[in-house]
């Protein structure tokens, strides 16, 4: 069974024929601003939730856990905004080791960025206002929610190719 299980998943197909083009050097140095082209292209494109993203994070021990969430902004200072509560699994675990990876992924363009770094706390009024802006917050405070940003040690840009020599280009800060 473990066999033909292996076989199947081998023989699923990885990316589609067709994929754009990406030149690291003719494109803007700016992650922001690449992340911004990218997002523009994936929306063109028809991906669904081009903002969601698969966070990574770990407790104090190490163990690490992820899960889907939806990327807020970036702001001037380079931070990628999310948000949860700080009562959830993730606030804990980012109040214990406040180091997180976020990874974004377009199947249909052979696209992901990875963004790993440091992540802090945004201020009660920033979290506030972003929990009014939720379609479901109906006006009542959320004192738990949390606004957060993760500032990037390293950021990786990567577009698969159908020669499988996918391109890597990784920003170190």
């Amino acid at each position: 069974m473990t066999d033909s299980f292996r076989a199947r998943l081998r023989a699923l197909p990885d990316f589609p024929e067709e994929l754009p083009d990406f030149d690291p050097s003719a494109g803007s140095q700016d992650p922001a601003e690449l992340f911004r082209h990218w997002l523009s292209g994936a929306l063109a494109a028809g991906v669904r939730q081009p903002h969601a993203f698969s966070l990574a994070t770990a407790d104090a021990n190490g163990h690490v856990s992820s899960r889907m969430l939806i990327l807020k902004d970036i702001d001037d200072d380079g931070g990628w905004q999310f948000a949860t509560a700080r009562t959830s699994r993730k606030g804990g675990e980012l109040t214990e080791n406040p180091n997180a990876a976020m990874n974004f992924y377009w199947q249909e363009l052979g696209r992901q960025i990875r963004v790993a770094g440091a992540v802090v706390e945004l201020s009660a009024e920033a979290s506030a206002a972003d929990w009014d802006a939720r379609p479901s917050s109906d006006g009542r405070p959320n004192p738990a929610w949390q606004l957060y940003a993760l500032k990037p040690r390293e950021i990786e840009f990567w577009q698969a190719r159908a020669d499988r020599h996918h391109i890597r280009h990784r920003m170190v800060f």
